[in-house]
């Protein structure tokens, strides 16, 4: 793996795209328990279905009628339209092979172009951009809605790769073989259709394939259960089984890393959100299970050695430790973890977030109290590991995203919420880790007059929770400052500083307030910051949620007149949970692709994954902790509540629209104000491109200062 982030942790995390049928919905009606009250908005949850649609665009035609008619709204799109396609972006780059990609959206390409140049034409102010696929010119002609979802290169050629494309923004793909010399997809090459697959190459004519092989192949979870290799010039069908999970594990995959340029193969099983059981496959083709806690991590193979992640304390190592095991220990089994020795070790503050591997180096992104620093690590065997601090910006976040495993090359930024952007690359060879700047973002708004202020407010327990305020410099505490606070709390995900383009020129720049939060079952500060919010203690994510809002209200910022909330996916439920527990802190709130009804999530597309974090309502003593708390089961006739922004999309086959639907339905149902909006397509990211994006975010805007102006 090049990249030790949290995202490769989850190489198995692709979910099922199904929506329930009518038929299905009535059954799941039927077995309900005689003491549970009939659900009448369960036909909201027919994802595709006629009437649900119909639901979704009247609500649509009224929101986006409303807000399109306030005046400010002109003026929101328009200074969201320059900036998101302002002709001086930065292109993001991936550093692969020597050369650096870049997947790039303007309004010409509105769906995009996959294209590559080198790092020395990419400092000049013009690159020169050779282009591999036109997704505009392909989605023409072939009549399809398609949207990148990334590629997976064949190493260590770099010649062909695995193309990911997604119809309308969904999780599932179309997983096509594409020829990077000829710039086409192979003749006769490796395609998979439309699921939620996991592939990865073996060799230049083996696949590993986990995808949706037919009735009974898939996981509760709605992930691939059954892993197969699948060679050249073969029908995927005639596949060759490699393993099985069962259907109440998480899901099943297999994948290669590389060290030295040498091939290494693994597969895995993910008994659930936090817990997997890894094998090696040694060159016999025997199968070697590695001797982890089925909590930790496998990260990455690096000289030798395997990379893991504690989540617990093991052995005498702390959580949050990353510590490697010897490869060439395996056969010895659970005797090999005598050889177990520390990389990195978390303190207080200080806790791995991830990293990238260079050939020769380790380059690791530490939160040192939620702010980002590099540092490079050197091995020397057996069990010898240098760490060098790497020296880049200040009082923000320097982080390592990409890196050459063929040579010492690596890509870095560093922003904070008022610096734009900066990319650097380093070369983990220099004594002295110097950088030099590739590109610099340009300024989005003015922050001359603006500042970052850091608070710690006390939550219910006594815990402090930390949290970043953005503001003029001469704010004014007298409670009347337009604030929204934003925030997140859980599956270890980590809240941090980065510029706020945008957001900045139609929020901060014109008086608003922005309030970034650390919650408990985030990542800031390790695994116990996470470990202590989840299950039946989820209802403490939501006290120092509520905390931080009384906090800014007793500090003057702001008053439960001019404060919002706001949140996506799990902070959806973080926003929805907050706001129908304390509607009077709050003068309105955006919910976004949100989980709600948390008595089914369980039941609803990728749901079952989520009960190591959530709890499992069919338990009753988990059922009693989740009503405490589940939004859509909390409102109530009685309660006043703001007029609340709920936003989903209607192809997001990860968390489904039904919850966001259902809620809106007994919002009105028991006449409470409420705006909708479902975008058609647009997956879990709420959207399928630019213009889709300018939308949903100038009615966030638009909606926030209707809301909270003076």
């Amino acid at each position: 793996m090049k990249s030790l982030s949290k995202s490769n942790l989850l190489l198995a995390a692709v979910f099922l795209a199904a929506g329930c049928k009518s038929s299905s919905l009535q059954k799941e009606l039927n077995s309900m328990s005689t003491n549970q009250q009939q659900d009448p908005y369960l036909w909201l949850e027919d994802v595709e279905g006629t009437k649900p649609l119909e639901f979704a665009k009247s609500e649509n035609a009224l929101t986006v009628t409303h807000f399109k008619s306030n005046p400010l709204f002109k003026t929101i799109e328009a200074e969201n339209r320059k900036i998101f396609f302002a002709k001086d972006r930065v292109p993001g780059v991936t550093l692969v092979n020597g050369e650096l990609f870049n997947f790039w959206q303007d309004e010409k390409h509105v769906r995009g172009l996959w294209r590559k140049t080198s790092i020395e034409s990419y400092q000049s102010p013009n690159p020169k951009w050779e282009v591999i696929l036109d997704l505009d010119n392909l989605a023409k002609s072939e009549n399809e809605n398609w949207v990148w979802k990334g590629s997976s290169f064949r190493r260590p050629k770099y010649d062909r790769a695995l193309v990911y494309l997604s119809r309308g923004g969904k999780d599932a793909s179309v997983v096509r073989e594409f020829d990077m010399t000829t710039k086409s997809f192979v003749k006769d090459g490796f395609i998979i259709p439309e699921a939620k697959t996991n592939a990865s190459w073996k060799d230049d004519d083996t696949i590993f394939v986990g995808t949706d092989w037919g009735p009974g192949s898939l996981t509760t979870s709605g992930y691939p259960r059954i892993v197969k290799k699948w060679k050249r010039g073969t029908s995927l069908s005639s596949a060759e089984t490699l393993f099985e999970a069962n259907t109440t594990d998480m899901s099943a995959y297999s994948y290669t890393l590389y060290d030295d340029n040498k091939p290494f193969y693994f597969r895995s099983i993910r008994k659930g959100f936090y817990a997997s059981k890894v094998w090696f496959d040694d060159s016999s083709g025997k199968s070697i299970l590695i001797p982890k806690p089925d909590d930790a991590d496998l990260y990455s193979l690096f000289k030798g050695q395997l990379l893991i992640e504690l989540r617990s304390a093991f052995k005498g190592f702390k959580a949050g430790s990353l510590v490697a095991l010897p490869l060439n220990s395996l056969e010895k089994g659970e005797a090999a973890l005598d050889q177990l020795h520390l990389v990195f070790a978390p303190t207080e503050k200080r806790f791995l977030q991830g990293g990238s591997q260079t050939r020769n180096h380790l380059i690791l992104d530490i939160s040192d109290n939620v702010l980002s620093r590099m540092e490079k690590l050197t091995f020397t065997p057996p069990n010898i590991w240098k760490s060098e601090p790497i020296p880049l910006g200040v009082n923000g976040m320097a982080s390592c995203y990409d890196a050459d495993p063929y040579s010492d090359k690596y890509l870095a930024t560093y922003t904070d919420f008022l610096t734009p952007t900066s990319t650097y690359i380093g070369d983990a060879t220099d004594p002295k880790n110097q950088f030099k700047m590739l590109k610099q973002a340009s300024k989005r708004f003015d922050a001359s007059n603006l500042t970052t202020s850091r608070f710690e407010a006390i939550s219910k327990d006594g815990t402090k929770i930390p949290y970043f305020v953005v503001h003029k410099k001469d704010i004014k505490l007298d409670g009347k400052n337009p604030t929204l606070q934003y925030g997140y709390g859980g599956f270890q995900v980590s809240m941090t500083p980065s510029y706020l383009g945008a957001l900045g020129k139609t929020w901060v720049e014109k008086g608003g307030v922005y309030v970034l939060t650390n919650l408990r079952g985030g990542g800031e500060f390790g695994p116990e910051w996470h470990h202590a919010v989840i299950k039946e203690n989820r209802y403490k994510v939501y006290e120092d949620n509520i905390a931080i809002s009384e906090d800014l209200i007793a500090r003057g910022i702001t008053s439960p007149e001019h404060l919002a909330i706001s949140g996506g996916s799990n902070g959806g439920l973080l926003v929805g949970a907050t706001v129908t527990l304390r509607p009077d802190l709050y003068k309105a709130a955006i919910i976004g692709v949100p989980l709600l009804d948390m008595l089914r999530y369980h039941k609803l597309l990728a749901g079952a994954s989520w009960m190591d974090e959530y709890g499992n309502p069919d338990d009753p003593e988990m059922r009693e902790a989740i009503l405490k708390y589940s939004p859509y089961q909390k409102l109530s006739p009685a309660a006043k509540y703001p007029e609340v922004l709920v936003m989903t999309s209607t192809k997001d086959d990860r968390v489904h629209p039904g919850h966001a639907r259902k809620f809106v339905a007994r919002m009105k149902e028991q006449k409470h104000p409420v705006y909708y909006y479902e975008n058609i397509e647009g997956g879990h990211a709420g959207n399928a491109n630019i213009e889709q994006s300018i939308l949903w975010e100038s009615l966030k805007i638009t909606y926030l200062w209707e809301k909270l102006k003076n």
